[in-house]
């Protein structure tokens, strides 16, 4: 391939809410290094996941189709290693995709594409394989109310994994600088670096929790519980135990978010030191993205899972010096499969055949290309969720199969305070957007599917705790690493 051909450095973070950013408009997080790579690059402050949870969305990305597609809902469901993948296409380019840390798939296939993988998952590769100990934090990590009272200062084995994932990053890219320098760097690197932060246990150490344990807000907008409030979320609060949360929890764990995002932050700084001491940062495009984003108490909601703009919204800066201008916003709506084909194409790389992501670069080089301001969602579960989300424009449609839909102008209510769905005037909105919506999307087909998938995932851990298969690509998570102070 030749020489001139641009190198990657993609970041991949886990549960990062845009909002908790200083270059998205929050007076308080301490971002410098996202905030300096978006002033010198470009800020899409409008693209969506393609599921509000983490293997989905994470498997969509990296497919560039949409769950129902890849047929994978839930944190339980394995892509299938016939579809090809992003890391496929840069290696149909001549290009050696390298992985640094966290890729979220279960099943044998641990690499997707990706020719070398570097620090693994703390999770293990197969169903029913050995679990993971939080030890003093245990049951933090899921959406339940623990999360929240065990939260403050402390250290999160997450953060632990990451500074592997990062000592590993710079030492890959110090090795390449040494051998550019040594006259044998001939190719361009791909390098992809998956992030657990600042998903929770929301626990922090010490040094970055108490700039933020007097400082820290209460929620924007916090909806109390009432039956007001969508059926949905009434059952949902009640499940997690979050009809109520107190207030000294609401501010440990914001506190403990932010610090997570400061710490996130510090490390990525690490990392682009390293990249431009190295003088790699020539004809290199670096992305930074995260999966889906975190509620953070507004709306009276806790973690992802959800349609509104803190949970389904994701960051996305790129910088690309001397191609893509500097001190670019675009309000644009975007999916996060855009970027998997904005990444392909910036690199020469082949489209994925059944890629729904269109490539952004068109877009960002001239702002009056054409582009259809569309995004959709999933979020569908093995007990009865079966939604879906669309982003048309300035509306915003979240259909509840089974339950009343939501329905949001975002332009006059970015908070998504005024539920339209029931106002006359917004009718054929709403029809419209409903078959949009189901357009190709069947909820009774992929609820069909899911209970189908329930039966072989029930034998898949049969198997794995009998046999307790061997990880290949795995991050020794040990239950010391946990703790509050």
């Amino acid at each position: 391939m030749p020489n001139s051909s641009p190198n990657l450095l993609y970041i991949h973070s886990d549960q990062h809410n845009p909002y908790v950013t200083g270059c998205y408009g929050d007076p308080l997080v301490k971002t410098p290094n996202l905030d300096g790579l978006a002033a010198e690059g470009v800020v899409l402050e409008n693209v969506y996941c393609p599921s509000p949870i983490c293997v989905p969305s994470r498997m969509s990305m990296l497919s560039g189709r949409y769950p129902y597609e890849n047929a994978v809902w839930t944190n339980s469901h394995i892509l299938d290693s016939g579809i090809p993948t992003f890391a496929h296409a840069m290696g149909a380019a001549g290009y050696q995709p390298v992985l640094i840390g966290r890729m979220h798939a279960l099943g044998p296939d641990q690499l997707h594409g990706y020719a070398e993988r570097l620090v693994g998952d703390h999770g293990p590769n197969y169903h029913g394989g050995g679990g993971v100990d939080h030890g003093e934090l245990s049951g933090t990590a899921g959406p339940a109310r623990v999360s929240l009272e065990k939260s403050g200062a402390g250290q999160s084995a997450y953060q632990v994994h990451d500074e592997d994932v990062t000592a590993a990053t710079v030492d890959y890219l110090n090795r390449l600088g040494v051998q550019k320098r040594a006259g044998l760097l001939d190719t361009p690197f791909s390098i992809s670096v998956g992030f657990m932060l600042p998903h929770q246990p929301f626990v922090a150490r010490q040094e970055d929790y108490q700039f933020y344990e007097g400082r820290m807000t209460m929620p924007e907008n916090p909806e109390p519980f009432s039956d007001a409030l969508h059926p949905h979320f009434q059952s949902w609060r009640e499940k997690c135990g979050i009809v109520e949360v107190f207030d000294a929890e609401i501010i440990r764990a914001r506190a403990a978010y932010w610090a997570l995002v400061t710490r996130m932050d510090v490390m990525i700084g690490q990392i682009l030191t390293a990249l431009r001491g190295n003088g790699l940062d020539e004809n290199t495009l670096i992305l930074y993205s995260s999966d889906h984003g975190e509620q953070v108490g507004e709306h009276g909601l806790w973690w992802k899972q959800t349609f509104y703009e803190h949970s389904v919204k994701v960051p996305a800066i790129l910088s690309w010096r001397g191609t893509l201008s500097e001190g670019v916003r675009c309000d644009r709506v975007i999916s996060s499969l855009d970027l998997n084909a904005t990444m392909l194409d910036a690199l020469g790389a082949p489209a994925l055949p059944h890629s729904r992501g269109q490539s952004t670069l068109p877009l960002l080089r001239d702002g009056n290309t054409e582009w259809e301001d569309i995004a959709f969602s999933e979020y569908c579960t093995d007990d009865g969720c079966y939604h879906r989300m669309v982003r048309d424009g300035d509306w915003k449609l979240n259909y509840y199969h089974g339950q009343p839909s939501q329905l949001f102008n975002l332009k006059e209510d970015p908070n998504e305070l005024h539920d339209r769905a029931h106002d006359p005037t917004c009718r054929n909105i709403l029809e419209r957007l409903t078959e949009r919506v189901l357009d190709g999307w069947d909820p009774d087909w992929v609820a069909a599917q899911i209970a189908s998938k329930r039966a072989d995932t029930q034998l898949l851990g049969r198997w794995g705790r009998n046999t307790q298969p061997a990880d290949h690509y795995r991050w020794n998570l040990l239950p010391e690493m946990d703790y509050l102070d």
